[in-house]
């Protein structure tokens, strides 16, 4: 578990390791928890064309997210693909306990710019817990396929985590944004380690 521990700090920065008794949980129904990654991956494409709406005028920011909203839409297609190949169906969307949590840490009024910085960092945070989860899922699954299908969406989400961090890097003091991302890491621990371990659920 030191180790475990380890690899997500240096590799993410996360604090807190998922728990490893989420991915035996998340082995016994695959329907639930290709479901929820599904929408995961569908909110992220939607929230990503929601932030190129918000700053139009950030020619760089406009540039970068809009191959990551395809990339994400083309994520939920094959999960769609893979439930349809199981004979599974896709369930209905369910509360995202966890990232209403991470809305709630972000700042409300205040600077424009405070603003901005905590939608980068929101989604940067998704995207490591995301990257995160799948690696877990990646070693752990009784799956070989299903081990090597999770391998390609944790590398794919390593970069969006950056991306996010690096945007925020590019337009705002760096700082700035390190301090604020030192908080946000700090909470989202507090928040995981508060939270039901669920089987059915990506976060």
């Amino acid at each position: 578990m030191e180790n475990n521990a380890e690899d997500v700090k240096n590799i993410l920065g996360l604090q807190l390791p998922t728990d490893p008794r989420w991915v035996d949980l998340a082995g016994i129904s695959m329907e639930a928890i290709l479901t929820d990654h599904a929408y995961c991956e569908q909110k992220a494409a939607t929230t990503c064309i929601s932030i190129i709406q918000w700053y139009p005028e950030k020619e760089r920011l406009v540039a970068e997210l809009a191959p990551v909203v395809t990339e994400e839409w083309g994520h939920f297609r094959l999960v769609l693909a893979e439930l349809k190949k199981r004979g599974l169906k896709l369930g209905r969307q369910r509360k995202d306990i966890y990232v209403n949590g991470l809305i709630g840490f972000q700042t409300k009024g205040g600077h424009p710019d405070l603003r901005f910085l905590d939608k980068l960092l929101l989604m940067a945070m998704i995207e490591a817990r995301s990257c995160e989860r799948f690696k877990r899922l990646s070693e752990g699954l009784d799956d070989p396929y299903m081990r090597k299908f999770y391998r390609r969406f944790m590398e794919s989400e390593a970069g969006h985590y950056t991306l996010f961090i690096d945007l925020a890097e590019h337009y705002l003091d760096k700082e700035l944004v390190r301090n604020r991302w030192k908080e946000w890491l700090r909470f989202e621990a507090e928040l995981l380690d508060s939270s039901e371990i669920r089987g059915d659920r990506i976060h």
